[in-house]
């Protein structure tokens, strides 16, 4: 039984490296090790990128460990003034000790936060160390993150002969995958080399008996070329550009193709990080390119009256990658994914305008094919939202501002997901196939209506927006103005969703006959659990169908290692996990709402929501609870 007291004793205070190994996932990537090697390259190519490293190696050895080495400057190996040990040992001990918070020792770098490389020391089961300064070499090892031995001199090397090897090996215990993604740690690798000039990376897998150099000398105009390669680009010189200040750059180069490519080039970087959603140097970039390009057609009379052009529908035919460098960089989390620092968006959109306008208008011909490109995009995008306005108009009033609807009026394709909550929500809108499938979040656990007359729920304004939404009021049989042919409950897979599920259940068959009795509601079935053996990829609804799934892995030959990852809600799925489990029609369930007149559907939701049925109903939870299932 839970104690009823709290007081001082119950808090806890996390120190060294304990918050990293408590929760992983707020400090790195999870799924898989490659972060972890991101984090030590990171390092090495903020020092190139201050102009003292020009040769990069990464090994991935046989025996599992991972090795980065650079002929930088090396870590600090002298005793820091304040906190009386080595400065490796604060760098790979400490969460938040670093040389880049300043900007006095890098005027870019990628680890601002100052926890990458004590992040990589946390979650492996051993890091070496080895630098080579100041004629000597100094090797510290640790285990678990735990250090081994202090800082100590194992040789002496020449006086011009510096840098850093960090070998480590991840701790798989932390990854639902110990296999690296090697695919996409050589794209990341290759990119550094085209961004960073004058730096030579060197890759050596042992595993696959695999090596590679890259090293760019014109950048990014070749490595667009190299990416485009087959693709019909309208541009024979690809625009390559940059600007400078003295605190923040950007470069980009970009060209268009006739035709959406397939294999879409749209990358972008922060002080050589991959930023995989974008941020504020991204909406910069489209900003400058739209402003440019407006000004561009204005001055032409290209634009047809009334039509607007907005950044879509600049860059849905563009291939491009930005660089940006600045000092200071405002991450969106550890895993540095998302640019936030505001001010660079303005620096970033001027410089953009200011170079695309100059182009444009030395380059005529080049710019009105690229301007009809836009165009055509506009118009396409026109012609969408007036059917979707042409819906609002003649179906009802104005739909509710959280639903992202779907494009088709088809009933006999489209589909509603009720989704649990913002974040779901915006993980849904990703998984989604936005031409037959349309989201809305909802606000937590509903009205409880199954004791209520229609008259006085749609009094709720949450039920006022999903009765809008789906175009039926509650009570009304008339199902003229449906707008989707299946409304799907989609809630979290544990306790907590599964009453959000049975309310919305209740709603529909108290309040929605109709619909349920025409075969429209259905409630989908997200996994509680994923289980990864090799590269085999199987979900599991409860915790039965995960031992049954365990068992079967264990019964195949060579012992294959097993992991499992318990999902806490709808929210920590990617959104090709949500796609894949719950919301493609090819491997998703779904299941039927239906009654029928011996499954006393009645009784059963008298039991589970009526207020005079309250003893009753803890009863039979003492009794039952724990063998319900949807």
């Amino acid at each position: 039984m839970a104690k009823n007291t709290y007081d001082s004793k119950a808090i806890e205070v996390l120190s060294g490296l304990d918050p990293v190994r408590k929760r992983p996932g707020m400090y790195t990537d999870t799924s898989c090790p490659n972060h972890l090697i991101q984090e030590v390259l990171d390092n090495s190519v903020d020092e190139a990128i201050s102009g003292h490293c020009s040769n990069i190696k990464i090994k991935l050895q046989k025996n599992g460990l991972i090795k980065v080495s650079d002929d930088g400057r090396g870590m600090p190996v002298d005793i820091h003034p304040e906190h009386k040990v080595s400065g490796v040992e604060l760098i790979l001990c400490k969460l938040h000790a670093g040389a880049k918070f300043s900007g006095e020792e890098y005027n870019f770098s990628g680890g601002l936060h100052g926890v990458g490389v004590s992040v990589v020391n946390a979650l492996s089961e051993s890091l070496q160390v080895n630098i080579k300064r100041d004629a000597k070499e100094y090797e510290m090892k640790f285990k678990n993150g735990d250090k081994q031995n202090e800082l100590k001199v194992v040789g002496e090397v020449g006086a011009r002969n510096s840098g850093t090897t960090i070998k480590f090996k991840p701790n798989s215990k932390y990854f639902e995958s110990e296999d690296i993604k090697v695919k996409e740690l050589k794209h990341l690798l290759k990119a550094k080399a085209v961004l960073c000039p004058g730096l030579t990376i060197h890759f050596n897998n042992e595993r696959k008996a695999e090596k590679i150099k890259w090293y760019f000398e014109d950048g990014l105009k070749s490595y667009l070329e190299e990416a485009s390669d087959g693709v019909d680009l309208i541009l024979e010189e690809s625009i390559l550009s940059s600007k400078d200040s003295d605190s923040q750059e950007v470069e980009f180069v970009v060209n268009w193709s006739g035709r959406p490519p397939k294999n879409k080039l749209d990358e972008t970087y922060v002080n050589l990080i991959p930023t995989s959603q974008g941020g504020s140097h991204l909406n910069g970039f489209k900003s400058g390119l739209l402003e440019a390009l407006k000004e561009f057609c204005e001055y032409r009379s290209l634009i047809p009256k009334g039509l607007k052009l907005n950044a879509d529908d600049v860059l849905n035919n563009a291939i491009f990658v930005v660089s940006s460098k600045l000092q200071n960089p405002q991450f969106a989390g550890q895993t540095k994914e998302r640019l936030d620092s505001k001010d660079h968006m303005s620096f970033v959109s001027s410089s953009t305008k200011d170079i695309l306008s100059i182009w444009l208008n030395t380059h005529t011909e080049e710019g009105e094919q690229i301007a009809e490109l836009a165009i055509v995009s506009a118009q396409a995008r026109a012609k969408a939202s007036n059917t979707v306005e042409r819906k609002k108009t003649f179906k009802g009033p104005a739909l509710p501002g959280k639903l992202s609807d779907c494009n088709s009026e088809d009933l006999n394709k489209t589909e509603l997901f009720l989704v649990e909550g913002d974040s779901a929500g915006g993980s849904a809108k990703q998984a989604r196939e936005r031409s037959f499938q349309a989201i809305m979040p909802l606000r937590g656990k509903i009205l409880n209506t199954w004791e209520l007359e229609s008259e006085e729920i749609i009094k709720s304004q949450e039920i006022k927006n999903l009765s809008t939404a789906i175009g039926v009021l509650p009570g009304n049989n008339d199902l003229s103005g449906l707008r989707y042919g299946k409304i799907c409950i989609l809630a979290d897979a544990d306790s907590d969703g599964l009453h959000i599920a049975t309310l919305l259940c209740a709603l529909f068959l108290r309040h929605y006959k109709s619909l349920v009795k025409d075969g429209r509601i259905f409630i989908a079935m997200p996994p509680l659990y994923r289980i990864d053996c090799g590269k085999e990829v199987l979900y599991a609804l409860d915790e039965k169908q995960k031992d049954d799934v365990v068992k079967e892995f264990r019964n195949k030959k060579g012992k294959p290692k097993i992991n499992i990852q318990r999902f806490k809600g709808l929210g920590e799925m990617n959104p090709s996990q949500l796609r894949e489990t719950v919301m493609d029609p090819s491997t998703r369930q779904l299941v039927r709402l239906s009654v029928s007149a011996t499954d006393n559907a009645n009784a059963m939701m008298d039991l589970l929501l009526s207020k005079k049925n309250a003893p009753a109903r803890k009863e039979w939870l003492e009794k039952k609870g724990s063998l319900v299932r949807i």
